[in-house]
Order: C-alpha cells, then sequence, then structure tokens
C-alpha cells in the first residue's frame, strides 16, 4: 500500500513538474554580456566564449571594425559534432556580397580574411556552430543562452593567428555587417541591434565588458551608465566592403583653445590601434598645442611617442603635471568628447607621461583615428538602428569605471 502511495504521488510530482516547465519556459534574453581583458603586452582586448559540441572556452581578440568572427580552427573544429560548413545557397552565404563568386567546388561557402596584426590575408570556409554567451538583465550577469548554427569563418591556416595576443585562436568581429557579432546575436534573441563597448585599463583581474542589446548598463555603485551618453552621428564610408565606424568631428580643442584646422575631420574609433592615430598636419597641430598648454617640462621622446613631459619636480621628487584637456567638438559646440590626462597621456618609465597620439603619415585611413588608449573607462554604445554613437567621457568622473560591473 506504501508503495502504491509513494508511487501515486511521485507520478503526481513528475506531472506538477512538467506543467511548470511547460508553462514557464526560458525567457529569451534581452541583452548579452561578454567579458574584455587586456594582453599586457600586445595591448589587444580580448573576450571569451564558448563554442562547439563538447562546449569549449574560446578567446577572440575584439575587432570594432572587423566583418565577422574568424577562427584559426586547426583540429578544433573537426572535433566538434555540432559544427558543419556553409553550403553556397544558404541564408548565411546569400548574407555576402557576390555570394554565389564565393564557392568552392564541393558547394561550400568560401571567403577572404585578413589579419590586421601582420596584415597576412587567407581563405577560409564559412562554418556555422553552436556559440553559447552569458545573458544579462543590465544590473548583473544572469544564465548562459545559446545559438545552435552561428557563423564564422574557419581558417585552415594556424599562421593566421599569429600576431594575436597570447592564448587567442581568432577575432571577434563587431563591424556592421550582417555576419558580424551585433547583427547575428540582435537576430538570434531579437533584440535591438545595439551593443557597448567597455574597455578597462588594467591587464590584471579587473575586466571590461560588451553589452549586446540595449540597457540598463549598471555600474557599481548602481550607476545606469547608458543615462549618461551623449550622442553623435555614426557616418558610414560608401565602400561596400567598409565595416568600421565613423563619426564627424568639427573642431579640436586643447584647454579651451581651437586648433588652426580648416575641415571637418573624418574619425574613425577602433580597438586595433592601441593609441590615437593622425594624420600628419591634424597631429602636428594637436602636439603643438600640448606642447604650449602642459604645464610640464618637455622631455626627450620614447618610442613610439614624439611628444613627452617630466614628471619629475625640481627637487627630485614626483609630481603629477597639469595637462590640459581635449575636446573633440561634434555636430555643434556644445556636443563634444572630453578627453582627460588618463586617456590622452600615456606613463613611460616612473618619471614621463607621454602623448598618447601618434603621426600617422598624410594617410592613415581617416584624419583621426580614436585608438584603444583613448577608449579606456569610457562606455561607447554603438546603435545601428538609429546610427548613432553614444559616449560617456571617463566614467571616474562617475565614480566609477569599466571593470565594476557586477557578474554575480
Amino acid at each position: 500500500m506504501a508503495s502504491s502511495e509513494t508511487l501515486i504521488f511521485s507520478l503526481f510530482l513528475l506531472s506538477l513538474i512538467s506543467h511548470t516547465f511547460s508553462h514557464h519556459p526560458t525567457p529569451t534574453p534581452t541583452a548579452l554580456v561578454l567579458p574584455i581583458s587586456k594582453h599586457p603586452s600586445a595591448l589587444q582586448y580580448t573576450t571569451t566564449l564558448t563554442q562547439s559540441t563538447p562546449p569549449s572556452p574560446l578567446t577572440l581578440v575584439i575587432d570594432l571594425s572587423g566583418p565577422f568572427l574568424w577562427l584559426s580552427c586547426g583540429s578544433t573544429h573537426h572535433s566538434s559534432s555540432t559544427s558543419k560548413p556553409v553550403q553556397c545557397h544558404s541564408p548565411h552565404c546569400s548574407l555576402l556580397p557576390h555570394s554565389n563568386k564565393n564557392c568552392h567546388k564541393n558547394k561550400t561557402c568560401i571567403l577572404l580574411s585578413k589579419n590586421k596584426f601582420t596584415q597576412k590575408v587567407s581563405a577560409g570556409e564559412l562554418s556555422e556552430d553552436i556559440l553559447s554567451v552569458q545573458s544579462t538583465n543590465g544590473l548583473y550577469a544572469t544564465s548562459i543562452v545559446s545559438v545552435p548554427r552561428f557563423p564564422f569563418l574557419c581558417l585552415a591556416q594556424e599562421s593566421l593567428s599569429l600576431g594575436l595576443a597570447t592564448g587567442a585562436k581568432g577575432v571577434a568581429g563587431l563591424g556592421h555587417d550582417r555576419l558580424g557579432l551585433p547583427a547575428q546575436l540582435a537576430h538570434a534573441f531579437n533584440f535591438s541591434r545595439k551593443f557597448a563597448l567597455c574597455l578597462s585599463p588594467s591587464a590584471d583581474a579587473a575586466t571590461g565588458v560588451l553589452f549586446f542589446g540595449d540597457g540598463p548598463y549598471a555600474f557599481s555603485p548602481g550607476i545606469d551608465v547608458s543615462k549618461l551618453l551623449i550622442f553623435t552621428p555614426l557616418i558610414h564610408k560608401s565602400s561596400t566592403y567598409s565595416f568600421e565606424y565613423f563619426i564627424k568631428v568639427k573642431s579640436v580643442r586643447v584647454d579651451g583653445k581651437n586648433l588652426p584646422l580648416n575641415s571637418t575631420l573624418l574619425t574613425m574609433i577602433s580597438t586595433v590601434h592601441p593609441y590615437g592615430i593622425l594624420e600628419s598636419s591634424v597631429y602636428k597641430h594637436l602636439a603643438r598645442g600640448f606642447i604650449e598648454a602642459a604645464n610640464a617640462t618637455r622631455v626627450a621622446p620614447v618610442p613610439p611617442f614624439d611628444v613627452c613631459f617630466s614628471t619629475r619636480s625640481e627637487n627630485g621628487g614626483l609630481m603629477r603635471p597639469a595637462m590640459p584637456v581635449l575636446d573633440l567638438v561634434l555636430q555643434h559646440e556644445k556636443v563634444f568628447w572630453r578627453i582627460f590626462e588618463s586617456n590622452s597621456m600615456v606613463p613611460v618609465g616612473n618619471d614621463t607621461t607621454c602623448l598618447g597620439f601618434l603621426d600617422g603619415g598624410p594617410n592613415p585611413g581617416a584624419s583621426i583615428i580614436i585608438g584603444g588608449h583613448q577608449l579606456e573607462d569610457n562606455l561607447l554604445q554603438f546603435d545601428s538602428v538609429s546610427s548613432r554613437l553614444g559616449f560617456t567621457s571617463s566614467l571616474f568622473l562617475r565614480q566609477t569605471d569599466c571593470a565594476s560591473f557586477n557578474w554575480h
């Protein structure tokens, strides 16, 4: 009798559990989150996600202008039971320009990729595999969610990963291409095609954060940084193969004084360049402006930097030199991106600090390239829906930083 009652109770319990799960499915996430680390010697920013069956952690270098996720597959690709090549006339292959011309004789989808750190180019096979990332409510990280058939470029040549940060197997492309991570993740979970980037300058345990989807973006002590964003239009080049993010800078101010620049400056935002890159004429005026405005003694250049200052006082003690603020003036005079000393200057050694912009020659790809150092501890939101960039300037002013997201 007892066993019969136990059986009935067990069946009732199973029925209740089944009913509960059938009426309360796992909610679709409204945003995703990934950690960002800075490699101390390569000065590259990496993230880690999970791919394959069985699951395997994957470290990738972040490239804001990368068109897709590419990976040096090697034996890892072939060991995944859920990985398969993309066929030529499949939906993912059709997202490529001239997709019918990218077909291998065995009918799989082939395309080229470039390692921007070594400039090497290689052909690879477009593939699909399960990809798992962490979801978020904007306040903290929540559950793990998966995309069963996430597209990525599988490169057989392991040499293409040379030049990447130690341990990185490929590149996570965040460019505004239909195969890029922002577009594919937004499509998979049906959320807004926005992402936000917050790089930490620390190469230690502290990590930055990458959000996919809209805010809130909350940082300790309970600050929703999405409410601090200032917006400016994103500009797209007419080239079909340009995946970079550009803004227009109307003028540049150093310590409130306009530099003598005659035209609007096309400005690119990059995570590939560790420091800012300027077209030669722009660099000349910026360097002169800093030399004139800085309340510090200029010292010999420290490669790769040309404009450097002493941080040592006359009596031999260390001091903090008064460095000017830099303003990138955007659509009108009251909208500007203010760059403070922590993002404009680079400490080199114990008693020297240098201007963190380099002379890129006559044609570096844009009049101004804002590099990783300028982005650190600033949150940037890239909104492809409204074609605009949101930025905060330094989070230090709000008593927080990019390493203050709650991962638990």
